[in-house]
């Protein structure tokens, strides 16, 4: 019993040293976080160990399309990729754009994602992003099919040689990739569903909401209380349609305001209206 008890303390005094240490280096500043700098091998390692197992799980039981494969899905996923996909990761052939080797994460080429990733898992990481990575999540900008087909071109970008890519860029027909798709994210609490509507048109990049997790900003006001408030802007009372129309676009509202249109589709800026006029 002595022994049990012994292991115990060394194993909880080991664990609160450890604290104690992660502590003492994040209050000292003392990992750099400069982008100059790769992150250390060990903690690169954790961070790619668990994102690709975190995709693995969450990708296990989708399937495919049966026609992922074909080459009208093909050439609808280059209109996609080439709008979307290549300023960042480039293709075979055409660098990404001048900016994004300083990016840490490095978002790398994907010729090889398919010796990496199944098509189920590439279509889930181009939906729902990868925190902390600086890869949006795709499905507030297209729809399911166009989010396929995306996963259907970069699978098919290992086979492609550099006179091929361009020519499947250069013969994409914009029409195939509509964006704005209007309210798709599938959640049975509409708080947590306008959460990350609320997130991913960067709402939290100057306001602080109640409930959404983000940055100590003030660039705007904070939105605390905003549903005991009469008026939106100063200008219009406040209701949900009025708040849609602020949100959508704001300088119709106010031709000085500061806030940008950010392409919020309507049924996301009702969305956006109705948690915001829930908080007393």
């Amino acid at each position: 019993m002595q022994v049990k008890t012994v292991l115990v303390l060394a194993v909880l005094g080991a664990a609160l040293l450890a604290a104690c240490v992660g502590a003492l280096v994040v209050a000292g500043g003392a990992y750099d976080v400069s982008a100059r700098r790769e992150h250390t091998a060990p903690v690169y390692r954790l961070v790619e160990t668990a994102m690709r197992r975190s995709v693995q799980t969450r990708a296990a039981r989708l399937e495919a399309p049966a026609d992922l494969r074909s080459d009208a899905r093909r050439a609808a996923g280059a209109v996609c990729y080439r709008a979307l996909c290549l300023r960042c990761h480039g293709g075979p052939g055409v660098a990404p754009e001048p900016w994004t080797p300083g990016l840490q994460p490095l978002p790398g080429p994907l010729i090889d994602a398919a010796r990496r990733w199944r098509p189920a898992e590439i279509y889930w990481i181009t939906r729902h992003g990868i925190k902390m990575s600086g890869m949006p999540a795709w499905d507030f900008r297209l729809d399911d099919d166009a989010l396929w087909s995306v996963a259907a071109f970069v699978e098919h970008l290992a086979v492609l040689t550099p006179a091929a890519f361009r020519a499947s860029l250069e013969a994409a027909d914009p029409a195939a990739c509509p964006p704005h798709p209007g309210a798709r994210i599938a959640s049975a609490d509409a708080k947590t569903q306008a959460r990350i509507v609320l997130r991913q048109y960067a709402c939290v990049g100057c306001h602080t909401i109640p409930g959404v997790v983000g940055a100590d900003v003030h660039v705007g006001p904070p939105l605390a209380g905003f549903g005991r408030r009469s008026l939106i802007a100063g200008r219009l009372p406040n209701s949900a349609d009025n708040l849609v129309r602020w949100i959508v676009d704001p300088a119709s509202v106010d031709p000085q305001t500061a806030m940008p249109a950010m392409g919020v589709a309507p049924e996301h800026a009702r969305q956006i209206a109705d948690y915001l006029l829930e908080l007393h």
